[in-house]
């Protein structure tokens, strides 16, 4: 014996929307962010030791400065992006923001530590060396310079 079974009726429909806004579905590009620590102990020229006191390089309104480079050919790791950042520290240019090194703080030098965040979220403490980086522990000595953005100028 067969049992009528009865179904609802359904109704497909496609509707085309003229005002709709495509999504962007791409991916940010992946990332290299840097900070600058200022080396501010007497013979900082002569490199990093660990204890050296380090300033944050910060921005006009005392906001930390972070330099931002997106991987590429160019920048695959974080020395390559410690090297970006050397680079606009010594006025050579801007991070791939366009943010340039502000006139008021001095030039990254040998004895700096420059810490990069890559895009698989490591941490990389890199002391600036006369010749390339070296890996340095976190620095524990960061110093507040009342009154000033970061180091003082040489003269």
């Amino acid at each position: 014996m067969t049992t009528a079974v009865t179904r609802p009726l359904t109704v497909t429909a496609r509707i085309d929307t003229v005002d709709a806004a495509p999504v962007d579905t791409a991916p940010a590009p992946a990332a290299y962010t840097a900070t600058v620590y200022m080396n501010t102990a007497p013979h900082n020229f002569d490199g990093y030791q660990l204890g050296h006191p380090l300033a944050e390089a910060t921005r006009r309104d005392g906001s930390p400065l972070r330099l931002v480079f997106h991987a590429s050919d160019r920048i695959r790791t974080h020395e390559g992006a410690a090297d970006a950042a050397y680079t606009v520290g010594n006025h050579q240019g801007p991070d791939d923001n366009g943010q340039t090194w502000p006139n008021d703080i001095r030039s990254v030098s040998t004895g700096d530590v420059i810490k990069v965040t890559g895009p698989d979220h490591w941490i990389v403490h890199l002391s600036v060396d006369p010749t390339g980086f070296s890996a340095v522990p976190e620095p524990t000595a960061l110093v507040n310079l009342a009154g000033t953005r970061a180091a003082p100028r040489r003269r």
